[in-house]
């Protein structure tokens, strides 16, 4: 737990203020910080901050812009000793939770592989905000924070350690104690409901494959048929037979499974903030790999719901297995199917790591919803059309469906082959420029980000 409400002390010793010159500020704030800050106000500095061997003071000129307020959060965090234990944040409500939103998320560190993990991690154990604040939009707060962080730890872990089995038991473990209900079928059930995509893709591993279903029925759900989330749970993908390159792409590779890890974020967000909609995910998970019996180009594959398809790329695994998935999904009788899957690199190419490519059959409404969602949380997305014509591409001379279309509009092209298999409103999200960062990018971090878990918890929450 990182936010907690105390009454402000005098002797507080790390300190943030941010606001604007009407702002207010609890009476435990000693007055001579605040005639600083209001000194600070009419200066040009949006931040400053002051170190003492007693005291680290920062004074933040809060924005109507969340994002930079979380942004701040992070500059924050960079400057905070990482041996300190706390932090108090005072100011304007909404700058105060975006910021600490912010540098609640840049405290995040994957150390688990360091020998010397101790000397290297962050101590902080609170943030605390005023008393006003209600206990319910704290825990929301902190609960999602550690949904994002469980999607960043999942996308870091290597297949040595998560393979498809072991990444069934990570869900179970973190549904432990929720309200959720988790099921997780292995390769014999697998191949007793004929789920072709999934059992191809897995033919060239060691490993089993999973099936993972998750779900959150509330009793006093809203939704009369459930929304069903779809994550692609590609715990490593080498591109089978159809082999990648190392540099710059197989060498991080275990991120594919970045789909998966925020849908079950996301619907772990749903059940520990009791929201009020019946919600089921769906995780196929396997590895990619050229090995035994792997299959090839050229192979035809019988998938769950009896159609056909030929593989011409063994790398266009990811809508091979989603492909079940979402066939499966329609024994829920959903009214929403929504999937998130590092699909394509033409989705990165097409718009970067910004933002996410969406497109679909489901209702204007629905994207109006989940572009409100994505740019409340700056977890943004950009509909893509989704015309008719995009499916032509995907038409076989030997099979129903191909696997693979041309070199153009992939993305597009994917999500129609993916469409084929859904019977009900359906949004395919395609997150391979924003689930994996290279580069540290602010409070999204360095490798795995956790994309979607905030965009899906959101959409979710305020879903009409």
């Amino acid at each position: 737990m990182y936010l907690k409400i105390k009454s402000t002390s005098k002797s507080i010793k790390n300190l943030v203020l941010i606001g604007d010159k009407l702002t207010k500020f609890s009476s435990g704030i000693e007055e001579s910080i605040v005639k600083q800050f209001q000194l600070f106000m009419e200066g040009e500095k949006d931040f400053d901050y002051f170190k003492s061997a007693n005291q680290f003071l920062v004074f933040v000129k809060g924005d109507s812009d969340n994002e930079k307020n979380r942004v701040t959060g992070f500059n924050v965090r960079k400057l905070l000793d990482k041996k300190e234990t706390e932090i108090s944040v005072e100011g304007n409500d909404e700058m105060v939770l975006n910021f600490c939103e912010g540098f609640a998320l840049s405290n995040y560190q994957f150390l688990k592989y360091f020998k010397d993990s101790d000397k290297k991690r962050n101590t902080l154990e609170s943030i605390f905000v005023a008393e006003h604040f209600s206990a319910k939009v704290i825990a929301e707060m902190n609960t999602t924070i550690k949904s994002v962080f469980w999607a960043r730890d999942m996308v870091n872990e290597p297949v040595s350690y998560l393979n498809a089995p072991k990444f069934s038991e990570e869900i179970e473990q973190l549904a432990k104690d929720s309200s959720l209900q988790v099921q997780v079928y292995g390769k014999a059930k697998i191949e007793s409901l004929k789920m072709g995509g999934l059992l191809a893709v897995n033919k060239g591993s060691i490993d089993p494959p999973t099936f993972t279903v998750l779900e959150y029925k509330p009793d006093n759900f809203t939704n009369k048929k459930p929304i069903v989330l779809v994550g692609k749970g590609v715990v490593y993908d080498t591109g089978g037979l159809s082999l990648k390159p190392t540099a710059h792409s197989m060498d991080c590779m275990k991120s594919d499974m970045g789909g998966a890890a925020c849908v079950v974020g996301a619907i772990y967000a749903a059940a520990e903030n009791k929201l009020d909609k019946h919600i089921i995910a769906l995780i196929p998970a396997t590895d990619n790999r050229p090995g035994l019996n792997a299959y090839a180009p050229g192979d035809v594959i019988t998938m769950y719901d009896g159609t056909t398809v030929e593989v011409l790329n063994t790398d266009a695994e990811g809508r091979m297995i989603l492909a079940d998935a979402l066939a499966y999904s329609m024994k829920y009788d959903p009214e929403l199917v929504i999937d998130a899957a590092t699909l394509t690199g033409s989705a990165m190419r097409a718009i970067g790591t910004k933002a996410a490519c969406i497109m679909g059959n489901a209702d204007e409404n629905v994207f109006i919803q989940l572009s409100e969602a994505g740019n409340l949380c700056t977890e943004r997305v950009v509909r893509f059309p989704f015309w008719d014509d995009y499916l032509t591409e995907m038409k076989s001379e030997i099979a129903d469906l191909k696997n693979i279309g041309s070199a153009n509009a992939g993305m597009i092209t994917a999500g129609k082959f993916l469409e084929h298999f859904v019977k009900a409103p359906y949004v395919h999200m395609d997150i391979a420029g924003t689930a994996w960062l290279d580069g540290e990018e602010n409070y999204k971090g360095k490798f795995g980000t956790g994309y979607g878990v905030r965009l899906l918890f959101n959409f979710l929450k305020n879903y009409k």
